[in-house]
């Protein structure tokens, strides 16, 4: 039996360096110079019009070369620079710049840019669908992996942080009412840095890194919104009544020590258990309770 050849399929990755390129006003001075043999040129001509067109032909030469090398680095921008294909190093230096003119140069922005996801419909860690979508704030930082190790560096960010937003919306759920577990509404800051470190883990291989990150969308899908705002209601109401019957039991619980203390009054387990559930009555109800003068006796 015949094996195959076992494929090599890692990419390597490309790594900036920086480019040999000249200050562009130091190749100006020196285009003026051509310049200024040329006029001398011409003023040989009526004298010595061969060695007048000799250094008119010179001087016109030298100063296309110098002129097709010029270029314009503005702050925070970068030039790739390329010979047939081969990466020659990049270019950080601003201002008025000059090189060969047979290499290529390709401009990429080191500015930060800023990016809001469209709306994603994601399944929660519960199965719950849920919206979500985030802002991203990403510059390039390494410009021979952006352009050379990817085919269009922006398209890919865009993919990229579609990708992370999904997969931290499905590490999460989207609410819990108990408050024991880490939430995407709760817990926005934690889950915000996980998303970053998500982002920057996947845009490493473009020599992308993200300053920023956050959610600026996050709510149940349409089809399930009217449903959990039943449920948060219900949750609301079942907590509050708690939090009441709780402080009741503990007034009740005061009033009948208080009583017992002073003496005020005596009480069977049947006249306490009366007053337990009036207080209580009272204290839980909902409405104003209407008092009722009782003229004959508990057993009566």
């Amino acid at each position: 039996m015949v094996e195959s050849p076992t494929r090599n399929t890692a990419l390597t990755l490309s790594h900036e360096r920086s480019a040999a390129t000249s200050s562009g006003y130091l190749m100006l001075l020196a285009m003026l110079v051509a310049l200024a043999f040329g006029l001398f040129g011409a003023s040989l001509l009526q004298d010595d019009p061969a060695l007048g067109g000799t250094v008119i032909a010179v001087a016109s030469l030298a100063f296309a070369f110098i002129a097709c090398g010029f270029y314009m680095q503005q702050p925070n921008q970068a030039t790739a620079i390329t010979l047939f294909g081969a990466y020659k190093g990049t270019d950080r230096n601003t201002g008025l710049r000059w090189l060969l003119p047979w290499l290529a140069r390709k401009k990429v922005s080191l500015r930060a840019n800023n990016m809001i996801s469209e709306r994603l419909k994601v399944n929660d860690l519960r199965g719950n669908p849920i919206e979500i979508a985030a802002q991203v704030v990403w510059r390039v930082t390494d410009t021979a992996q952006a352009l050379f190790d990817i085919d269009d560096y922006k398209a890919f960010v865009i993919v990229q942080i579609e990708a992370a937003v999904r997969t931290i919306g499905a590490r999460y759920p989207y609410d819990d009412f108990e408050h024991q577990e880490v939430t995407l509404r709760g817990n926005h800051d934690q889950v915000a840095t996980e998303l970053r470190a998500e982002l920057i883990a996947r845009l490493a291989t473009a020599g992308i890194t993200v300053d920023e990150c956050g959610f600026t969308h996050l709510a149940y899908a349409s089809e399930i919104a009217g449903a959990m705002l039943r449920r948060q209601q219900a949750q609301a109401v079942v907590a509050a009544r708690k939090t009441l019957v709780e402080g009741a039991v503990g007034m009740v619980e005061m009033a009948l020590a208080l009583l017992s203390e002073k003496n005020v009054v005596e009480l069977d387990d049947e006249r306490r258990a009366a007053m337990v559930s009036n207080l209580m009555v009272v204290l839980c109800g909902e409405r104003d309770t209407q008092p009722v003068v009782n003229a004959g006796s508990l057993y009566q």
